[in-house]
């Protein structure tokens, strides 16, 4: 006789459901119902964490951003400083060369001038009337004569190279710059630039003078 199981089943006792066949059926009611108060609660919570994390991660990324602004604003700063300076420095080196120059070659011709001036006084003060006789006083008095007017006409140089002879507190003009010196000229008077013709052209006449009454008088003598 063939074996048949379920002749040890009690009929009079229903069988047990298994326990993945009530795993699935809770699972399909929860699927199917509305979510409960708790699970609403904790899906806020997690999108507000998720929020708060993305907001973290933009802040940092906007700090990210004016950190990178900042750097290129200061590299441009510095590119445009340097590119300033590097042009405002060598133009200024080049003024303060040239003006270098231009004052060692006036601070030489001051010192000529200076010196001019200093013989000429020198000149001057040498000259002593009252030990001049009678018998020389004559070519004392044209030697003396030709003195003051070289005294004179190193003055009036003087005088055109540097204006602050004449009184005039402005800083004293280069004896180089030849368009000044010729405007100035043109500005005096006719009676000033006669009286420096005069000057400059007077002791080469006292000395042909001298000569021809010295000469005159050794005719005279013999």
């Amino acid at each position: 006789m063939p074996y048949d199981d379920t002749e040890f089943v009690d009929r009079d006792f229903p069988a047990s459901p298994s326990p993945s066949t009530g795993n699935s059926s809770r699972n399909t009611a929860a699927a199917g119902r509305a979510p409960t108060r708790e699970e609403l609660d904790a899906q806020v919570t997690a999108n507000q964490q998720q929020l708060a994390k993305l907001r973290e991660a933009q802040e940092q990324l906007e700090r990210a951003r004016a950190e990178l602004e900042e750097m290129r604003r200061r590299r441009a700063d510095f590119q445009q400083g340097r590119t300033e300076l590097r042009e405002q420095l060598t133009r200024g080196i080049g003024l303060l060369e040239k003006a270098d120059f231009d004052a060692r070659r006036d601070s030489e011709q001051l010192g000529r001038s200076l010196e001019g001036l200093r013989d000429a006084s020198h000149q001057i003060e040498s000259l002593h009337e009252e030990a001049w006789t009678d018998s020389d006083w004559n070519q004392q008095l044209s030697r003396a004569l030709t003195v003051i007017e070289n005294a004179r006409m190193e003055l009036n140089s003087a005088r055109l190279k540097w204006p602050i002879l004449d009184g005039n507190s402005a800083s004293p003009k280069s004896p180089h710059s030849g368009p000044a010196n010729a405007a100035s000229l043109a500005d005096l008077p006719f009676k000033t630039l006669l009286r420096l013709g005069f000057a400059l052209t007077w002791p080469i006449g006292a000395v042909g003078l001298v000569a021809i009454a010295v000469f005159a008088v050794v005719l005279l003598r013999r």
